[in-house]
Parts: C-alpha cells; sequence; structure tokens
C-alpha cells in the first residue's frame, strides 16, 4: 500500500512566505510592493507563487557575490 504525498503548493501565504524567509510580516509586504518578490490576489487573498521566492532568494546571492 502507498500513501499518497501532498501535492507541493505552487503559491504561498504571506504568512508562508515570512517563515521561509524569516522576515516579518510588514518586509514581506515592503518585497511585494517593490515589485522584489510577485505576487497575485485570489479573491481577498494574497498569495506568493514559490518560484517568486526562489527568484527573489537567487537574486540575493548574486546580489552578495
Amino acid at each position: 500500500m502507498s500513501i499518497a504525498m501532498p501535492p507541493t503548493p505552487q503559491a504561498l501565504k504571506v504568512p508562508e512566505v515570512m517563515t521561509a524567509l524569516r522576515l516579518s510580516r510588514s518586509k514581506v509586504y515592503d518585497l511585494i510592493r517593490s515589485k522584489q518578490l510577485e505576487s497575485f490576489t485570489a479573491g481577498r487573498a494574497r498569495r506568493v507563487p514559490v518560484e517568486s521566492v526562489r527568484r527573489y532568494m537567487q537574486n540575493r546571492i548574486e546580489e552578495t557575490d
């Protein structure tokens, strides 16, 4: 018997982004406003694509090199 794993999320809630990046809520919203993190709304909910978080981290790594 195999157990199905839950699918990997493609978009994160703001608190999940806060946890992933170890940043405050206001800093995450600052990054969204400044277009450093792409996001979209689904109804009233703000979501950040996982790929956007990956790109942000990669850009930050490249800036430090």
